[in-house]
């Protein structure tokens, strides 16, 4: 499918990759965009900066009632970018509580299906569309330090696939985007390298229009997918030495 001309709906729209996912499909010429959060007061500049292309809806991922609502208005979309997700940067042994990963589970998981399932009738009413789950490298591989959110993600990861399966009759593409660590105030105490939300967002949409089912962005990302097909092993190796404080 082309950007140009689509509608889309995008999860977490308020900032980081979210944001950078509007900005980025307005540019390419999209003829609407939800652009949907929590509060969607966040998000009235933007609606502001494009009256004519850009819708607010009130979207929380977690909340059935919101998802259904934001379907029923929301009739028209042609591509939906799940790219909501919290990280509450904890181990799987050194985290005190179980409550922190169950909620990036509800959310990364669960939230994301029930978009998921709640779009892919309109998608296949619309003609099958395209569907982009904004995942992580760390979906492939468990980086300790940040171990319930990988779990989550490695969960997301196969969700994607299998949604990739059920809904090829309905002509449906579904994308998994697997970037490495991005400049985004998630990552904001990560002192190495970062990606531009606004690359993430463009190879993403690239992606789409190239129907490319798996994309890394950056070189972080492109890097450790190439090792863990030479030797996985030595990836988890290198990885397990990023344990929780």
């Amino acid at each position: 499918m082309k950007i140009k001309g689509c509608v889309a709906l995008v999860t977490g729209s308020n900032r980081g990759i979210g944001r950078a996912f509007v900005e980025a499909l307005i540019a390419r010429g999209a003829k609407k965009v939800y652009a949907t959060a929590r509060d969607p007061a966040k998000l009235k500049n933007l609606e502001a900066a494009h009256p004519d292309k850009i819708r607010v809806l009130t979207l929380d991922i977690t909340k059935p009632a919101q998802i259904a609502a934001a379907a029923s208005q929301a009739g028209d979309v042609n591509l939906l970018i799940n790219n909501a997700g919290i990280n509450r940067k904890k181990g799987l042994i050194a985290a005190p509580v179980l409550a922190d990963a169950r909620d990036e589970m509800e959310t990364n998981y669960f939230g994301t299906l029930s978009v998921c399932r709640a779009f892919a009738p309109i998608l296949r009413h619309n003609g099958g569309g395209t569907i982009v789950n904004v995942l992580s490298i760390i979906a492939r591989v468990s980086l300790p330090a940040y171990g319930s959110l990988c779990a989550s993600k490695a969960a997301g990861l196969l969700m994607t696939q299998g949604i990739r399966a059920e809904l090829t009759k309905q002509h449906t593409k579904v994308v998994a985007v697997m970037p490495g660590a991005v400049d985004t105030d998630m990552e904001r105490d990560f002192n190495g390298p970062k990606e531009k939300p606004s690359d993430v967002a463009n190879a993403s949409l690239q992606a789409v229009e190239d129907e490319t089912e798996e994309v890394y962005p950056g070189g972080m990302a492109q890097g450790v997918s190439q090792g863990l097909a030479a030797d996985p092993k030595a990836v988890e190796r290198e990885f397990a030495a990023y344990l929780p404080r």
